[in-house]
């Protein structure tokens, strides 16, 4: 096994399936390098990603290898980038369009609902949508407004639409490869905190999307988190594990199709859970997942399921958005608040 590092990775450039440690942002742009360099169908295209890498350069070095055919810049026009995808994968080619940030996306919002998820159903199946929109998405970067929102919901309340959101290096190559893939449309959100964080990244790994992952193993409570939210979930279960409690960590990572036998399985093991998300909590995924949690586990539950999320305001200012994202200290809280046979008063809290 070959170990190597971001100093040994030429971004835009593909190299023999082997194991690398790399940042979740050089892992899409790998991912990319790859579906470019095995099929000659698909594009990238979107605002600013082509000489200039991405505002996040994710697409750094694509054009200069694939040519501006194959990875090019578009107008500042939402609209009509998932306007063109759409033509593109009504005529067999595999377009991966980028928003460049979460709220950029939604003055194309009508073509994806309208268009991009009910093709296939209208036309019974005649017509697929091989595309994958990637949305960076999420907070933590001290963006300003518009820059940084949460808007997962809206995407998986749309039927017809696959979304997806990695936390790991590893599943942000693997899921970006099964979404290219994929016959019907993705939406690939990218938690724009995580773009930097190192991880392994093995590029012979495969990944089914729709299926969550068992992050941490435990015994007591379960604790489910998908995308920014991962890393503060794991936190607070080393957290809870110096104190006595044995916490699972389950990445949902698949929002739209949701995993609920990995999900059901874990929670009936444990009899407690645990939702966190950072988006508003109302009518939210996090409010679907504990609402599925309740009605598939209830007489194994021994209280009731706690969601940690965001709260129902706009998205905080970039100097007090700390105050408004999900910590380890709220996920510890509500852990105690579930209901323990050696902590009486903890249901009370």
């Amino acid at each position: 096994m070959t170990i190597a590092h971001d100093d040994d990775i030429r971004l835009g450039e593909t190299v023999a399936p082997t194991v690398t440690t790399i940042t979740m942002a050089a892992a899409l742009n790998r991912a990319l390098a790859d579906a470019l360099a095995d099929d000659p169908e698909v594009v990238v295209f979107g605002e600013d990603v082509g000489a200039l890498g991405g505002v996040f350069r994710i697409t750094d070095g694509l054009t200069e290898r694939f040519g501006e055919d194959r990875c090019f810049d578009t107008p500042l026009a939402e609209s009509g980038i998932i306007g063109t995808a759409v033509g593109m994968a009504m005529n067999g080619m595999r377009p991966v369009v980028e928003m460049q940030f979460d709220a950029f996306a939604l003055p194309a919002f009508e073509q994806v609902v309208s268009h991009v998820a009910k093709l296939a159903n209208r036309t019974r199946g005649s017509v697929r949508m091989p595309m994958v929109i990637r949305i960076p998405f999420g907070g933590g970067i001290g963006g300003v407004e518009h820059h940084c929102d949460s808007s997962e919901a809206y995407y998986a309340h749309t039927p017809g639409l696959t979304v997806v959101a990695p936390s790991t290096p590893q599943d942000a190559y693997s899921l970006l490869r099964a979404a290219i893939a994929s016959p019907d449309p993705v939406v690939f959100l990218e938690p724009k905190k995580l773009y930097w964080a190192k991880g392994e990244v093995d590029t012979s790994v495969t990944v089914d999307l729709g299926r969550a992952r068992i992050a941490r193993n435990g015994t007591d409570v379960t604790v489910l988190a998908y995308a920014a939210m991962m890393p503060v979930a794991l936190e607070a279960a080393e957290i809870a594990a110096a104190e006595g409690r044995s916490v699972q960590v389950i990445d949902v990572r698949s929002l739209s199709p949701f995993d609920d036998e990995t999900v059901t399985a874990a929670v009936r093991g444990t009899g407690r859970a645990v939702v966190v998300a950072e988006a508003p909590g109302y009518v939210s995924v996090a409010g679907e997942i504990q609402a599925r949690i309740f009605e598939r586990c209830f007489e194994y539950l021994e209280a009731p399921v706690r969601r940690v999320t965001g709260f129902d305001t706009p998205f905080a200012p970039p100097k007090l958005e700390h105050f408004y994202l999900p910590d380890a200290d709220r996920i510890l809280d509500a852990i105690d608040s579930l209901h323990w046979d050696d902590d009486p008063e903890g249901a009370a809290r």
